[in-house]
């Protein structure tokens, strides 16, 4: 892991430089900003806050794999080994994701109404916060995945790339059984319920799944560059 961190730095720097970064995070603050409304139960605007993570983390996995011109891209992989290099822009890619994500999740938590959807039940906001986070974790995992799925080595052509991404995306949060619909679910529920419902299993699920993803699109982009 060690090794890793100056190749995470180099790939942060990267995407900083870039400034592609803007039309992702803008994106998402917007969704954020007319989506959460002051005065709204807090677990339900976490639901969604949560779930309009996902495809902004695949969009990012997007730029962090494919914005490094190949020259440097050789030079990296030369000195580190491909599959480090790509390990540590998917690492940059969810770093970035989640921390987007964490800002979110103060903010809803700062402008919601902490009690349930019926206003009965009063909703404690940091355990709203804690569920919020794990929601978070959850969909920018599985965004991480969805994002290394759908672009270079596995895929470089720029149309099916895209198309890919976003299909996945969708996908993503509304296939039964996905962690990221059941980490949501789990706060809409909550919130008609009146309980904070901590929610590990998909959060475990989207880990290993999103390891496993990028333990393959790692390997392969020995192969493939």
């Amino acid at each position: 892991m060690t090794a890793l961190a100056p190749l995470t730095g180099y790939q942060l720097a990267l995407l900083a430089r870039s400034q592609r970064w803007l039309a992702p995070v803008l994106l998402y603050a917007a969704f954020v900003a007319v989506g959460v409304q002051g005065g709204q139960p807090v677990l339900d605007s976490l639901g969604y806050g949560a779930a309009a993570l996902l495809p902004v983390a695949a969009w990012l996995t997007r730029l962090c794999v494919t914005g490094e011109p190949p020259a440097a891209r050789h030079c990296a992989a030369a000195a580190a080994s491909p599959a480090r290099t790509h390990l540590a822009a998917l690492l940059t890619a969810f770093g970035c994701a989640a921390a987007l994500g964490a800002l979110a999740t103060a903010f809803v938590v700062l402008v919601s109404r902490w009690a349930d959807t019926d206003g009965q039940v009063r909703i404690n906001p940091l355990s709203a916060a804690g569920a919020g986070l794990l929601a978070v974790l959850t969909c920018a995992l599985l965004g991480t995945a969805v994002g290394a799925l759908g672009s270079r080595p596995v895929l470089h052509g720029t149309g099916w790339s895209i198309a890919l991404t976003a299909t996945g995306s969708l996908l993503a949060l509304v296939t039964a059984g996905s962690p990221a619909r059941l980490a949501v679910n789990a706060l809409v529920d909550g919130s008609h319920s009146g309980a904070v419902v901590l929610s590990p299993v998909p959060f475990a699920v989207a880990v290993l799944l999103t390891g496993a993803v990028g333990a393959a699109v790692c390997a392969l982009s020995s192969r493939r560059g």
